[in-house]
């Protein structure tokens, strides 16, 4: 029995999708795994993306999924959410395979991260400077687009870059 892939060649269909997921999540699903039993664990996390275009988080110390990056920084966002009528399964999501890089609080880059995410996010004025919150950025290592059924694509960190993008 031959067996086929149910993945599509990349193309800039996939590329345009997964960008528009990444520029417009407000938040997403983050994955990780418990340092204390290994067990994998899932946050909702505000999301936003840095000056290179790759999704960002601010999040707080005493959070487990904090803990669990600083342990492992291996991780996958999931981002994409149903729309209010018809079936969930039908609608893009794209799942990030990732590294977290935590940002240091003291860096030139934490400043201008703080300024583009209060820009995107302003709400998060009223907790961005509590001393136990920092950003997390999530460097792409792979991805998994599915565009509904029967639409399905791997994606390259290349693929995901916002200049791949095509109009």
């Amino acid at each position: 029995m031959t067996q086929t892939s149910p993945f599509r060649p990349t193309d800039d269909t996939a590329r345009n999708l997964a960008r528009d997921l990444i520029d417009t999540a407000t938040y997403g699903a983050l994955a990780t795994l418990r340092p204390d039993l290994g067990l994998p664990s899932v946050s909702r996390v505000a999301l936003a993306t840095d000056m290179r275009g790759e999704p960002v988080t601010l999040i707080s110390t005493l959070a487990d999924h904090t803990r669990a990056l600083q342990s492992n920084p291996a991780c996958a966002l999931l981002i994409g959410e149903p729309e209010e009528t018809g079936d969930p399964l039908i609608h893009p999501r794209l799942t990030l395979h990732a590294k977290a890089v935590f940002i240091p609080r003291d860096s030139a880059e934490h400043s201008e991260l703080r300024t583009r995410y209060l820009s995107l996010r302003p709400k998060a004025k009223l907790y961005v400077d509590f001393a136990d919150f920092g950003f997390v950025r999530f460097e792409p290592l792979d991805a998994l687009l599915n565009g509904g059924f029967g639409k399905a694509w791997r994606l390259a960190p290349a693929d995901l870059k916002p200049d791949q993008r095509t109009t």
